[in-house]
């Protein structure tokens, strides 16, 4: 892994250039007036994969008076109409 410093007025202006640098692995130091205030580091990648329907199957159960209507008044509450 490689670093390179970085002056504010360099980072600001080419931050395009240098934010590629940084998925390509390298870390960046951020200094004012050549003292360093800041790293940049890329994030670790994460492996995002679609979850499978029914992975808990069996493991809820929904009791029938979850289906029950619920009470006009707190319905009406939901929408923000008072009785």
């Amino acid at each position: 892994m490689t670093m390179k410093k970085l002056n504010i007025h360099e980072a600001k202006t080419h931050l395009s250039r240098h934010l590629a640098k940084l998925k390509q692995g390298e870390t960046l130091i951020l200094c004012k007036r050549n003292e360093p205030i800041a790293e940049i580091r890329p994030l670790e990648k994460k492996d995002f994969r679609k979850r499978r329907i029914g992975l808990a199957k069996g493991q809820i159960t929904i009791p029938p008076e979850f289906f029950t209507p619920l009470p006009e008044d707190l319905v009406n509450a939901f929408s923000g109409q008072t009785s």
